[in-house]
């Protein structure tokens, strides 16, 4: 521990930009991934870098999908497609909720 500890005494932190969902965040709610990025860095935490890459793969999959939403983008994307594929094909008929016009039920 070092004699003068400047971080706390200036009210900065240098080490923040390591940890994107770790800081500080409004209403002290934790933000969405920072479960996943907490699980990566308990995995990869005192074993290298190298080890790390290969060790926690997994982990750093499901951070990365958290933040990024890639896999759920793409599946999305295909799920439009194969509505509107159906659609043209006159096997599907969306229902009137999800054509634009007003439900009438009470």
């Amino acid at each position: 521990m070092p004699f003068v500890d400047l971080q706390s005494r200036l009210g900065i932190n240098l080490d923040s930009w390591l940890l994107l969902q770790s800081g500080h965040q409004p209403n002290k709610r934790a933000a969405r991934c920072h479960a996943f990025e907490k699980e990566w860095i308990e995995c990869a935490h005192d074993i290298g870098q190298t080890r790390a890459k290969k060790e926690c793969q997994l982990e750093f999959e499901d951070f990365y999908e958290c933040m990024h939403r890639q896999k759920t983008h793409q599946r999305l994307h295909a799920i439009r497609q194969q509505r509107d594929k159906m659609m043209k094909e006159g096997t599907y008929t969306p229902p009137p909720c999800h054509a634009g016009k007003a439900d009438e039920s009470p």
